[in-house]
């Protein structure tokens, strides 16, 4: 009941709203405090991938690099250099059909791939994204408590001063 009860003093003290009303992040912050546990460490970024999904993510990071880039345009330019020098023997004669089908088959491959590693990734984004807002969440929080806390001791130490001002010094015995 205790624990209940602290939860309710919290969120209505720092949030202003009954802890029943609040959302579910706001309310995992709120119990973290009760509790005074740790927000706890950031969700890890490459868990539950598959084989599938780790040969993706590396497509994606070859697929979007200048070295692809580089060597993609070197073996472009040398296809077409061959086929345009040895225009006798060319494997694709000059309208490079089955060039062009290599590029559309590439084309058709990669962008799903790449796709679905970013969405992947924008997954684990959001998923960091929410823990920085918890953790953020629960520092502003503690700061206002911490806040309250100075304002409530400022005014006791006026208290005292004020009494000690007011009531005559005690007599000296020798």
């Amino acid at each position: 009941m205790e624990s209940t009860q602290r939860r309710d003093e919290l969120a209505l003290g720092l949030l202003g709203a009954n802890y029943a009303d609040l959302t579910p992040v706001q309310r995992s912050v709120v119990d973290l405090m009760a509790a005074e546990t740790p927000t706890g460490l950031a969700p890890a970024l490459a868990d539950g991938r598959t084989a599938w999904d780790r040969l993706a993510d590396r497509m994606a990071k070859v697929g979007g690099s200048w070295t692809f880039l580089g060597g993609f345009a070197l073996v472009m330019f040398g296809w077409i250099a061959v086929n345009l020098l040895l225009a006798r023997w060319a494997f694709d004669p000059f309208p490079f059909i089955f060039l062009n089908l290599v590029l559309s088959t590439l084309a058709a491959v990669q962008a799903p791939v790449i796709l679905m590693s970013q969405n992947r990734q924008a997954a684990r984004d959001r998923q960091a994204a929410e823990h920085d807002y918890r953790v953020n969440l629960r520092a502003e929080l503690e700061i206002m408590r911490l806040h309250d806390r100075l304002r409530l001791s400022e005014g006791q130490l006026q208290r005292i001063e004020a009494a000690l001002a007011v009531s005559p010094p005690a007599p000296r015995t020798p």
